[in-house]
């Protein structure tokens, strides 16, 4: 069933605040329902939060990328005994991120563009989001941004976007055409790797949502491009997980939450074993050793790569730390940086990101603009569109063609 049924200028299925302000939990330690307002310290602290995670699974992303074909051994060899621990040229430079970022940029843009329609009574995010990636997709074969698309907004006319970078075999067939992939008839329903749940963190920002809409809104975006089980709810994990830590949950108690919630799911036991995996491992000494037992035989689908991000999450003594240790493996590092980094984000918010690691991130003035413009329509919604309100700047920015 789809998150939202349209039904004139109310929706069911969503809450009647989603996007506004926080239904439930805390934000920088106090809670708005208390005023039902927006303060402005539950504002600034969001707004972290948001860059947080955005910018932490880039730079997890970018680590990633250089090793993200490598066994541990390759990786070793090429970067000394311990690995890989700053981050090295992909792609001709340092801080080149891949489809992972690509694709998580375009899903804060569907959500953005969502929430701006919602004013027409045409309240549906899954088409929204679809849409979002069907412009990635022309990114992936345009030379550059077609002027002639007034509907695309300003994320699809950056043209540092217009790049391939390892960009999944799924997703590049799930979005090769306009048909949307649904729970009862999803697109690529074999496709059990990360490329869903990697740009699946952005869902978990929507604080004013409900932690179960949240995870069926996740399910409903991943299976436009990975219909398998293990894949749209490890996609789902992440959405709630990151929702628990930007409303102020402890990881271990997020990661909980998000048990309950996908133990009532068909097909939810490889992914809540992973996370089992991951709590269980956390409880000893980390070291790469235990990252390995996390992704046998190298594994690369979602289940596997979810365990290493949340157990690099769970251990790391700070984000660097975290980070170094979810890219040294033979799994898919550029998947499981990004993950940690998303979660990691969430937790700590932007000002626990390494400074000199920002620096090189390709696209960073990009993902900062979008992080804002996300925290400032949760927010400020209302006053830049609606009823009587009007901002056309905004508007051109997020069509709601």
């Amino acid at each position: 069933m789809d998150t939202a049924t349209n039904t004139g200028t109310h929706t069911t299925g969503t809450a009647e605040t989603a996007g506004d302000r926080p239904t439930g939990g805390t934000l920088g330690g106090r809670s708005p329902l208390a005023t039902g307002l927006w303060g402005r310290t539950e504002q600034q602290d969001f707004r972290s939060r948001v860059r947080g995670t955005l910018l932490g699974s880039a730079i997890g992303d970018a680590l990633g990328a250089p090793v993200a074909r490598l066994s541990l051994d390759g990786i070793r060899s090429a970067h000394g005994p311990a690995g890989l621990t700053e981050p090295a040229p992909a792609d001709g430079r340092r801080g080149t991120v891949t489809s992972c970022t690509q694709l998580t940029l375009f899903t804060l843009d569907g959500l953005i563009r969502a929430h701006v329609r919602r004013d027409t009574g045409a309240w549906h995010p899954p088409t929204d989001v679809h849409r979002a990636y069907l412009r990635w997709a022309a990114t992936q074969h345009d030379w550059g941004p077609d002027e002639r698309r007034e509907d695309d907004g300003w994320l699809a006319r950056q043209e540092w976007l217009y790049a391939r970078r390892s960009p999944d075999r799924a997703c590049m067939t799930g979005f090769a055409d306009t048909t949307r992939g649904t729970l009862d008839r999803p697109r690529n329903p074999t496709a059990r790797d990360a490329a869903a749940t990697t740009r699946s963190a952005p869902f978990g920002l929507l604080v004013g949502w409900e932690p179960a809409l949240v995870l069926q809104l996740a399910v409903e975006c991943a299976v436009q491009s990975h219909g398998h089980p293990t894949a749209y709810l490890s996609a789902a994990a992440v959405a709630v997980i990151v929702h628990g830590l930007t409303r102020g949950d402890t990881l271990d108690t997020a990661v909980q939450r998000t048990l309950g919630l996908l133990g009532s799911r068909t097909g939810h036991q490889p992914v809540t074993d992973a996370l089992q995996r991951a709590l269980t491992a956390a409880t000893a000494a980390p070291s790469p050793e235990a990252v390995a037992s996390l992704s046998p035989d190298e594994g690369r689908d979602a289940d596997d790569t979810l365990a290493v991000a949340v157990y690099c999450a769970l251990v790391a003594e700070d984000v660097p730390h975290g980070l170094r240790l979810a890219v040294n493996h033979g799994g898919d590092s550029s998947a499981t940086g990004a993950l940690c980094g998303a979660l990691l984000g969430a937790l700590h918010g932007e000002t626990a990101l390494p400074a000199a690691w920002l620096a090189d991130l390709e696209g960073r003035a990009t993902l900062l603009e979008l992080a804002d413009d996300f925290a400032l329509e949760m927010t400020q919604g209302p006053t830049l569109h609606g009823p009587g309100v009007s901002a056309p700047a905004w508007l051109a920015r997020y069509p709601r063609a």
